[in-house]
């Protein structure tokens, strides 16, 4: 089976077992490129002996120190929650999550993201997720052992490869994590520049609030592009002649 470029990151992995069980259960189901992000304790012994067959994915796998290094040169990016989140994410079941999954890693690396086992993941490491997985789970006990999470979820992608090639993405390329980024820089350094402030009671939801809005949009190269030539014209209309220009890139 040719591996699809779908990229599991864990984040903050507390567990060397958890790291090898994890390494296993990506093997069984054909995938194949692990980034740790911050792991307490990595290489290990603990991590290997549960690997079983699968140490040559551990042996591959990258650590980072940060998520956004975790995603470079991806284009869509799915994270895994049990907890409830704001009603400004798009949800969606891990059956319908993995067809959407292995569609656009027809075009371009994904990313799916695990949190760490006591605390899951933070909505800062949400901020370039275009979606939420969600587990089908009891209620009343929905927390999943980080192995089990990626095991379902490996299963399911699996499973949604089928026996037919994924239809390819015949638009443009999504704009990338570092792409998505510079555009709300480059938003921040306008809104500060034309004095559009926050005007909530804590001041401090507005990028929050237009960081969902955009991600839930699922923006390609294209059109980061177009908004940015917007902002820089902007910029340029306000600023007087030898003013200098906008320092984005």
């Amino acid at each position: 089976m040719n591996p699809l470029p779908i990229r599991i990151v864990l984040v903050a992995p507390s567990h060397p077992g958890n790291i090898g069980a994890v390494a296993r259960a990506m093997k069984n189901m054909g995938l194949y490129e692990l980034v740790l992000v911050r792991p307490k304790v990595f290489p290990h012994a603990e991590a290997t002996a549960r690997a079983s067959s699968a140490d040559d994915v551990l042996a591959r796998a990258r650590v980072v120190e940060s998520v956004p290094e975790a995603l470079q040169g991806v284009g869509f990016v799915a994270a895994t929650t049990s907890r409830e989140r704001d009603q400004y994410f798009r949800v969606l079941d891990v059956r319908d999550a993995a067809a959407r999954i292995v569609s656009e890693a027809a075009g371009s690396p994904v990313a799916v993201l695990f949190g760490a086992e006591r605390t899951g993941l933070t909505n800062e490491d949400l901020a370039a997720a275009h979606i939420l997985i969600r587990i089908p789970a009891n209620p009343e006990y929905p927390s999943l052992n980080l192995a089990m999470a990626v095991q379902i979820v490996s299963y399911e992608l699996l499973r949604a490869r089928g026996t037919e090639p994924p239809a390819v993405r015949t638009s443009a390329p999504l704009a990338t994590p570092e792409e998505m980024q510079r555009l709300y820089d480059h938003l921040a350094e306008v809104f500060q520049e034309v004095d559009f402030r926050d005007r909530t009671q804590s001041g401090t939801h507005l990028m929050t609030r237009i960081r969902r809005f955009l991600q839930r949009a699922e923006l390609d190269q294209n059109e980061v592009n177009i908004l940015r030539g917007f902002l820089t014209a902007v910029q340029n209309r306000r600023r007087p002649a030898g003013g200098g220009r906008s320092t984005g890139t």
